[in-house]
C-alpha cells in the first residue's frame, strides 16, 4: 500500500518515513526466529525480575532501615540507598536482559529486539524514579517533561535523529547565532545548575549557622560569600556548557557598569552597605534598633539590599542597608547586653523623703530581671511637683522593655506595693474651688 505524500509538509513526510521504517522492522521481527527468541528472553527477564525483586525487597529493606535512635555515620547512606528500593524490578530486568543479549548474539549474531527491550526497561526505571523517588516539585516537573520524553525517544531510537535535527536548526539574532539544541541544552543545564546552587546554598548556610563559636555577623558574611561563590560557579559552568566564551561577556560587563553608574547606583550602594554592616557587625539578626525617624523593631532578616525589622505589633519594615550607614541608628542590642531603664513616681508632701530611696531600692532589687551590675538600682529626687514630690528610679536589665519583657510595668507594681506596705501615700491632684459672691450659709 502506497500513498502519494509529495504534496504534504516535510514533517508529515518525515513522520511517514519513520512509520514505514517501524512497520518494516516489525514485519521482520514477526517472521524471524531470532526475534521470537529475543521476545521470549525479554518476557522471561521481566518475570524473573518481578520474582526476584519481590523476594529481596523485604530483607533488603530490613537491612537498610536504621534503628530509630541510630546516629552513626552510616545512617544517612543507608537511608539514601533505601530510596532506590522501588527501582529493583527495572534494574533486575535490565540485568537479566543484558545476560540474555549476550547469549542471543552468540547464537544468532543479532540482538536488536533485546536492545530495544533494554531501552524500554530503562524507560520504566526513569518513570519509577520520577514518580516514586523524586520529591522536589521542580525536579519532578523536570523529570516529567524532560527526562521521560527523552527516554521515550531513546527507547524507540529517535533521540539521535531528533538531536541531529535540532543541532542543524540555527537561530540567528543579529550577529549571534546558535542552534535550537544549544538553547535547549542551556535551559535544561541552567535549571539543574541553579537548582543545585540553591540546594548547596541552603546546605552551606545551615552548616555555617550551626557554628555557634562564630559571631552572628561573621556567620552572615560567610553565608553571603558562600552564596556568591556557588552561584558564580554555576554561572561559569552554564556559560561553558552553552559554549559561550567568557571573554564575550566583557561588553555585557561594561553595560552593567554603565547601568550601575546611572540607574542602579542605589542598589549598588545598598549592597556595599550590607557588606560593610556584616564586616563591622554594627547590626545583625536579633538586635533591637531604633531608626532616625523613630521607627523601631527587631532585625529578623538581612538581605543583600535591606534589613527587615519586625515591630512589636508584628509589622515588617524593610529598611535599606544604606540607612544604617548614613543615618543615626540606635542599637539596643537585644542579644544579651545590658540596658538602663527608668520609671517615675511621686509621694505625698507628708512623707519623710529620706526613707524613700532605701525602700524603693530594696523593692526594685527583688525583680529577677533587674541587675546589680554595672550599677544597682538608683533612686533620684527629681523635683517638687504641684501635687507631690517627684522621684525617678533607674535600673539595669538584660534586654529591652518590649512585649515579652514588662520591666517598667513590673517595677511600678513593686513600687506601689512597697509604698503601700510602708503607709506612704501616693498623691493625686487636689483642687480648691473658691466661688465669688456665693450666698452665705445660714
Amino acid at each position: 500500500m502506497e500513498w502519494d505524500l509529495s504534496e504534504q509538509p516535510p514533517i508529515v513526510r518525515k513522520a511517514a518515513e519513520f512509520a514505514l521504517q517501524g512497520y518494516e522492522i516489525a514485519l521482520t521481527w514477526l517472521v524471524s526466529p531470532a526475534a521470537w527468541s529475543q521476545f521470549a528472553i525479554l518476557i522471561v527477564a521481566y518475570l524473573a525480575a518481578v520474582f526476584v525483586a519481590r523476594r529481596v525487597r523485604k530483607p533488603l529493606t530490613r537491612v537498610l532501615t536504621p534503628p530509630d535512635d541510630s546516629s552513626s555515620i552510616f545512617t544517612k547512606p543507608r537511608l539514601f540507598l533505601l530510596l532506590f528500593i522501588p527501582l529493583l524490578m527495572a534494574v533486575f530486568a535490565y540485568a537479566f536482559a543484558a545476560i540474555g543479549e549476550q547469549v542471543i548474539r552468540s547464537v544468532f549474531g543479532t540482538g536488536s529486539v533485546i536492545a530495544f527491550g533494554k531501552r524500554v526497561f530503562l524507560l520504566i526505571a526513569a518513570r519509577i524514579f520520577v514518580r516514586d523517588l523524586v520529591s522536589d516539585p521542580f525536579l519532578k516537573l523536570l523529570g516529567k517533561y524532560v527526562l521521560l520524553p527523552a527516554m521515550a525517544l531513546y527507547a524507540v531510537g529517535l533521540l539521535d535523529v531528533l538531536t541531529e535535527r535540532l543541532n542543524e536548526t540555527i537561530i540567528q539574532l543579529g550577529n549571534i547565532s546558535f542552534s535550537v539544541m544549544a538553547l535547549l541544552r542551556g535551559v535544561i543545564a541552567g535549571a539543574i545548575l541553579f537548582w543545585l546552587g540553591r540546594w548547596s546554598n541552603d546546605q552551606s548556610a545551615s552548616y555555617i549557622n550551626r557554628q555557634e563559636e562564630m559571631r552572628p555577623a561573621t556567620r552572615q558574611l560567610a553565608a553571603k560569600a558562600a552564596e556568591l561563590l556557588i552561584f558564580g560557579l554555576a554561572f561559569i559552568l552554564l556559560m561553558n556548557i552553552m559554549g559561550i566564551p567568557l571573554t564575550s561577556l566583557a561588553v555585557l560587563g561594561g553595560a552593567i557598569g554603565v547601568g550601575l553608574g546611572f540607574g542602579l547606583q542605589k542598589i549598588a550602594s545598598n549592597y556595599i552597605s550590607g557588606v560593610i554592616l556584616l564586616l563591622e557587625g554594627q547590626a545583625t539578626v536579633g538586635d533591637y534598633v531604633e531608626l532616625d525617624n523613630g521607627e523601631s523593631g527587631t532585625i529578623v532578616r538581612t538581605t543583600a539590599r535591606a534589613m527587615i525589622l519586625e515591630t512589636f505589633d508584628g509589622r515588617w519594615i524593610v529598611v535599606p542597608n544604606e540607612d544604617f550607614i548614613t543615618t543615626r541608628v540606635i542599637n539596643y542590642s537585644d542579644q544579651g547586653s545590658a540596658n538602663r531603664l527608668e520609671v517615675a513616681f511621686s509621694v505625698s508632701y507628708d512623707t519623710d523623703i529620706n526613707l524613700v530611696p532605701d525602700i524603693i531600692v530594696e523593692a526594685v532589687s527583688k525583680h529577677p530581671g533587674v541587675l546589680q551590675s554595672p550599677e544597682p538600682p538608683d533612686v533620684e529626687l527629681r523635683g517638687f511637683g504641684d501635687s507631690g514630690i517627684d522621684f525617678g528610679v533607674e535600673f539595669w536589665v538584660n534586654g529591652i522593655d518590649d512585649g515579652k519583657n514588662k520591666y517598667a510595668s513590673d517595677v511600678l507594681f513593686l513600687i506601689w506595693n512597697a509604698l503601700k506596705a510602708h503607709n506612704i501615700e501616693i498623691p493625686y491632684p487636689h483642687r480648691v474651688i473658691k466661688m465669688r459672691n456665693a450666698p452665705a450659709v445660714e
